[in-house]
């Protein structure tokens, strides 16, 4: 009778620590603020980048599973069509010439890293994400493939649970993804001269 009673507490417990180091990031994302570009743009996002989820190899390290995608993927669906004039989505990438669009942007996450108040030394979490993002006309040549990296941090030392930590910390680096997204995009310098070519006829 004991034993079936300790068995039942470990089971517990194992359970509630599994429930615990699981993180689905959810956060609201402005939209910015901004003359978009004079072109349309085409958002691939497929099922790897929609259904992305960070698993932590290291087993005694808290926050070994973090639901990425749906964050990541609102955050896109809601700041590109700010930066350009005209926007649509796909879940692949079309079968070029595809002239719903002239510019089709694919993005992929490359590397996710994040730091606990243990490793930190602070009532906060860090977290470092890296993007990349390939860039086709519409014809479907690749244009420019770039990287896009997001910072965020806990902009509070005194959140309820660990979990509401690292969430904000990541929604703040998604955040930073999108205004980096929104300043950078048309300096990338494969971009820029695309633009001045659709600017001046030379492109369609």
């Amino acid at each position: 009778m004991y034993r079936t009673q300790l068995l039942c507490i470990i089971t517990a417990v194992l359970t509630l620590s599994a429930c615990s180091n699981h993180v689905k990031v959810s956060g609201d994302y402005p939209a910015p603020l901004i003359a978009p570009l004079p072109v349309s743009a085409g958002l691939v996002l497929d099922g790897d980048f929609t259904s992305y989820i960070y698993q932590e190899d290291v087993e005694d390290r808290w926050g070994r599973s973090i639901e990425l995608g749906e964050s990541q993927s609102q955050l896109l669906r809601t700041v590109l069509p700010s930066v350009f004039s005209g926007y649509t989505e796909k879940n692949t990438l079309p079968a070029f010439p595809a002239r719903n669009a002239q510019l089709w942007l694919h993005p992929s996450i490359q590397e996710l890293q994040y730091a606990t108040p243990r490793e930190t030394r602070l009532k906060l979490f860090e977290v470092w994400i890296k993007y990349g993002i390939k860039a086709y006309d519409s014809e479907g040549q690749l244009l420019a493939d770039w990287i896009v990296t997001a910072y965020g941090k806990t902009p509070s030392a005194f959140m309820k649970s660990e979990e509401d930590a690292l969430n904000a910390a990541l929604v703040v680096a998604l955040r930073d993804l999108g205004a980096n997204l929104t300043l950078q995009t048309r300096h990338v310098p494969e971009i820029k001269d695309w633009l001045q070519g659709i600017q001046t006829g030379d492109s369609l």
